[in-house]
């Protein structure tokens, strides 16, 4: 059985090491390089092509979210899952919108970040449990737990409550209108959402956009 090929950014040795004595000691995953600051891991990580990067937001010089923009900009296909201190909203959103598929806090256990990784490298998002509690009872709703949804099925849901229509999204993402109904049609079932009005609300418990960010379009 292959394993995943995992590499590492942080500005602190010892964290490195420890993640890497995590992450060595999965038997279906390797730590294939290392970094310890954002330029480097964005030029590495582009030339090595991991299957996932976890990278530290917070480091001098180039920070984590401008090495993750870059990074998925060129390989699309590498994942991100971004290990930070901060469990702010704000925050949270500026990284997913670099490109990050995972948010994983420094504090939280272990598994957490094994888990974000299996599920980065799956092409699902990840959110440590302590911040989604956060953004659900900020949003006013009680925390709950969501089918996986793929990364696609994400970025459809993202726009869609952004008030895109189908050809709109079809046109960001590159694909046809009619794969963009797929997604969409697989996430609503999983999500038990009847209308885009569901959609919208959930967005906003995911702490993707706010209300007032929602604009209406007509048509599909």
């Amino acid at each position: 059985m292959s394993k995943l090929s995992i590499y590492l950014v942080d500005d602190h040795p010892i964290v490195r090491n420890g993640l890497a004595a995590l992450i060595n000691a999965q038997p279906d995953m390797a730590v294939v390089g290392e970094a310890y600051e954002g330029e480097a891991a964005a030029r590495q990580a582009i030339e090595l092509r991991p299957d996932v990067v976890v990278m530290d937001i917070s480091m001098p010089g180039m920070n984590g979210i401008e090495a993750t923009r870059r990074i998925r900009a060129v390989r699309p296909e590498v994942r991100v899952v971004a290990l930070t201190a901060h469990e702010d909203r704000p925050y949270l959103r500026e990284v997913m919108a670099a490109g990050a598929t995972g948010y994983v806090l420094k504090r939280s256990a272990a598994a957490d970040m094994v888990q974000a990784i299996r599920h980065a490298a799956a092409g699902q998002t990840y959110v440590d449990p302590a911040v989604e509690m956060q953004l659900q009872t900020a949003s006013g709703h009680p925390p709950a737990c969501h089918p996986e949804l793929s990364e696609r099925e994400v970025q459809v849901l993202q726009q869609i409550a952004r008030g895109f229509a189908n050809k709109q999204i079809a046109a960001l993402l590159e694909v046809s209108v009619k794969t963009v109904e797929t997604y969409k049609a697989r996430a609503m079932e999983k999500l038990g959402a009847r209308s885009r009005v569901d959609l919208v609300q959930y967005a906003v418990r995911q702490g993707w956009l706010t209300e007032g960010e929602t604009t209406t379009f007509d048509g599909g």
